[in-house]
């Protein structure tokens, strides 16, 4: 809670904020489809999520670029020096850790993605319309080394994700720190 004693809290810019929300969002939408066609057997609707799999993780891959791009040029607010004083060295470590392996998961998982479909002979053609080179010839057994290494990047991605949102929400409910303040959508 902001007193007469602490400076307002610095906001994320307005396209940080919406690339932050739009990958996040889409991150857990991919991964959850991709939980949902594992199971599925071989039809028309499978193929079809695949295909709508294959898509998000491309544009993941691209809004990913585009977020370490506005990164790299735009310095994001510094921590609160209250926030940053409050909090052990273990969660600092954490919250630096967290961030820069989500940003490498935010590359690996897509890629990986695309490897193994290039491996296994399926194009990716992005929403149908745009087709893709292949990133690697088609090679079966590259491509059964290559899936696991798929599934288990994005589940170390989605991992990372709850551990930033329970961070998130630990700040908000429990430190009462506006530090949630700084990536909310409005004003």
């Amino acid at each position: 809670m902001k007193t007469s004693q602490n400076p307002p809290i610095q906001r994320y810019s307005t396209t940080a904020i919406v690339l932050h929300w739009v990958l996040g969002l889409s991150i857990i939408t991919a991964f959850a489809v991709g939980l949902i066609v594992e199971d599925m057997p071989l039809s028309p609707r499978k193929i079809m999520l695949l295909n709508w799999h294959k898509w998000a993780g491309v544009s993941i891959l691209f809004l990913s670029g585009l977020r370490l791009l506005w990164r790299l040029t735009h310095r994001p607010p510094a921590l609160p020096g209250a926030i940053t004083q409050a909090m052990p060295a273990w969660q600092r470590i954490a919250h630096h850790g967290t961030h820069y392996l989500m940003y490498l998961l935010f590359f690996v998982v897509p890629l990986l993605g695309w490897a193994y479909s290039s491996a296994k002979g399926y194009p990716i053609v992005w929403f149908g319309v745009w087709p893709l080179p292949d990133l690697l010839p088609a090679n079966k057994e590259l491509a059964e080394t290559i899936e696991p290494l798929h599934g288990l990047a994005a589940f170390t991605l989605i991992g990372l994700v709850v551990v930033h949102v329970g961070a998130a929400l630990k700040h908000h409910f429990i430190d009462r720190d506006g530090l949630l303040a700084r990536m909310r959508p409005g004003r």
